[in-house]
């Protein structure tokens, strides 16, 4: 069963302040009531929220003038990773959201936090790829992972702007290694549900696909066969027509 909160602050795909929305109860108990991001949508909390509107939106304002200035520290900063690849690009380990956050810690003075780097699955191949930072809900920026074997490497993927393996690359291998646990997670009912349904479909059309190849397949063993048969009544008849040529001679 779903949980109703009203939001105290603007959550991406979700709603803006004092929305009231449904939300998974994991979610809702594990990050937005710990993070200060909602309350129980509760007869009270909707009261006190009012009563608090004002005070909230001011400290909102603040919060986003201060992630603005942040912002610009941080924006477009290109973060350097060395880890141990195969000569496929694939990692042994990986890069992840803490490894990013600790890497831009050390290039800026204002630290940022490891929840605010938008990773949804570990960084698992070498290459150049643009990382999401939300220093404010309404305040992103994008940093570029280059994720290299050496620093020779990781300077010449700074040079030519490309890699052994792209970030097209890493998107669907990425989505492809996250479990069906991991999308409920990340990804809302209706998500999920269009999901399944090209899944679905992909099957349906593989199926469809396969059933055409084998129909194809068994009209021309059924043409071979009749071809073949022909081919004997031929000469079966040829062999009769001799057999007649010879008691007349």
């Amino acid at each position: 069963m779903a949980t109703q909160v009203i939001l105290l602050e603007r959550i991406e795909k979700l709603g803006a302040m004092g929305d009231i929305v449904n939300v998974k109860p994991g979610y809702a108990r594990n990050y937005l009531l710990p993070q200060s991001k909602a309350l129980r949508a509760t007869k009270d909390n909707i009261a006190y929220f009012e009563t608090q509107k004002a005070s909230l939106e001011k400290v909102n304002g603040e919060k986003k003038k201060v992630a603005q200035d942040h912002a610009k520290t941080i924006d477009g900063l290109k973060v350097v990773m060395i880890r141990q690849a195969g000569e496929t690009g694939q990692m042994y380990g990986s890069v992840t959201a803490r490894d990013i956050a600790d890497a831009i810690n050390e290039m800026v003075t204002d630290k940022i936090e490891r929840n605010m780097v938008v990773l949804n699955q570990n960084i698992k191949t070498i290459g150049l790829i643009p990382v999401e930072v939300a220093l404010h809900p309404e305040v992103k920026v994008t940093v570029t992972v280059n994720v290299a074997r050496t620093e020779d490497e990781a300077a010449k993927q700074e040079k030519t702007g490309k890699a052994h393996i792209t970030q097209d690359d890493f998107a669907p291998q990425a989505a492809n290694d996250m479990t069906d646990d991991m999308k409920a997670e990340l990804m809302d009912a209706d998500a999920l549900e269009a999901e399944k349904a090209a899944t679905e479909k992909a099957k349906d059309k593989a199926a469809a696909e396969a059933a055409k190849s084998e129909a194809k397949s068994a009209a021309r063993a059924e043409k071979k066969a009749a071809a073949e048969a022909e081919a004997n009544e031929g000469e079966e008849a040829q062999a009769v027509l001799g057999s007649a040529e010879e008691a007349k001679a």
